[in-house]
This record gives C-alpha cells, structure tokens and sequence, in this order.
C-alpha cells in the first residue's frame, strides 16, 4: 500500500457520528465524535473551540485536524461541538454566546456524552476561549486533565485557577512564543499558582497556530500526555486518506 505525508487538509479513517448535545438548561448543540475505525480507543478528548464572537467553532482548524488524525493515528476519540449560538458547517447551536458562563453548561454535556457511551480516560482540550470555559468549569470528574492552547486568561481568575491547585488535576499549558495575549514569560506567573501545571512554550508559533509545523508542535504536546504510547505522531500514513477542500 501506498504511504503519503501526512499534509495540512488530509483526513485519515475514523468514524465520524454527527451529535445532538442537550444541555440541563435544554439547549441542543451540534457536534462530532470522531472514532477509531477498527480499534477500541485508548483516551478520549473533549475539544472546547476560540472565541465565537471571533470566528471560533468547532472546525476551528487545530481541532479539526486533530478529529481527522488522532483516531486513526493515536486511538483516540475527539468530540467536537459548537458552544451555545455558534455555527459551523454542521449546522448552529442553539443560545447565544454568554461570556463563558453558560459554555460551562455546553462542555458538561460533553463531558456527559463522553461518560454515557463509556469512552476511556476523558481529557479537555481547549483553544483561546476554550481554555477560560476549561479553568471555569472543567475541573470535575472523570476529566483526567486538560491541555490549553494559546490560553488569555481573559474570563478565567486566580480564583479559577486555584481549584486547579487544589484538586491536583493534570494541567499543561501550551504556549505561543509570539502569542499577542499571553506569552510564556507571562503564563508562567500566571499559572505558578497551580503547583502541577506545566507551561510548555512553542518556538516561532503565534496565537492561531498557523502553519503545519506549528499546528504539529501542539497536537504532539496533546498526544505526549493522553496517549503517550503514539508520541510522537507519525508524518507518514499508509493507507486511505482523504484530501479536505472547503471550495
């Protein structure tokens, strides 16, 4: 069989299952679970997109990529979803956007679907915005851990970030270099107060994870602590593979 590299829009085997979340306060949110196709999966990821009111979604493109890779190359399940109000090509959540507060409802319906089809060692991962609804309101079981992405720490407090500390939890942060919010220099302050947490600078990378080598960089920090055994990430795949056009 053919091998080919493994490029920005390739989309490896998995079985995808479109979502209907329904939250306790009754709001019904699109998303994605993406599967291993043959194996029983090894962790599960619960991803938690940008800032909505930025273009954030659920096809965010880290976290797409990461649903069309990780359950072919790692065995992990990715579920995906849009928070309440936002859009994306699989259809628009319903609610509006709410500063991160009713989010926390959205990503506990995730976390619901996660533990009702009895998916392994669950983990968050969030991006910008995704990181302040984790602080606020991931720290709960069965989440073994979460890993930020670019996180501002705009909605999120100390206060947040101190239950972290308290629980023990596992917590890395994987920062930007040149990310115009937070760089590592200032994370590491920021996040001091959380003896666990680790903060894991990116050389050259920005904010939005541009480029495959950055894009690369962060999905390895991902897999190095849910599915240590699949670190680091091939860039070969032998076997079918998609190209993802959006034209």
């Amino acid at each position: 069989m053919t091998t080919a590299s493994i490029v920005a829009n390739s989309v490896l085997p998995a079985l995808r299952i479109p979502l209907t979340l329904t939250t306790s306060d009754g709001l019904r949110l699109v998303g994605e679970l993406a599967l291993p196709e043959r194996n029983t999966p090894v962790a599960s990821i619960v991803c938690v997109h940008p800032l909505p009111t930025h273009g954030g979604m659920m096809d965010s493109h880290v976290l797409r990529k990461m649903a069309w890779r990780l359950p072919a190359l790692a065995d992990i399940a990715v579920l995906r979803f849009n928070t309440r109000g936002t859009q994306s090509a699989a259809g628009q959540s319903e609610g509006e956007f709410d500063n991160g507060r009713g989010e926390g409802l959205d990503l506990q319906a995730a976390i619901g679907e996660i533990e009702a089809r009895s998916l392994p060692a669950p983990w968050l991962v969030g991006w910008s915005f995704g990181t302040d609804v984790i602080l606020r309101h991931g720290n709960l079981d069965p989440v073994r851990g979460a890993i930020l992405l670019s996180p501002p720490l705009r909605f999120a407090t100390d206060s947040d970030l101190l239950t972290w500390a308290e629980t023990g939890r596992a917590l890395t942060c994987v920062v930007p270099e040149l990310d115009d919010y937070l760089a590592p220099e200032a994370a590491r302050p920021r996040f001091s107060i959380i003896p666990q947490a680790e903060v894991i600078a990116v050389a050259g990378a920005k904010h939005l994870w541009v480029g495959e080598t950055n894009v690369r960089a962060a999905i390895d920090e991902i897999v190095k602590r849910v599915a240590p055994h699949a670190w680091p990430l091939p860039h070969q795949w032998a076997g079918p593979m998609e190209r993802w056009s959006d034209l």
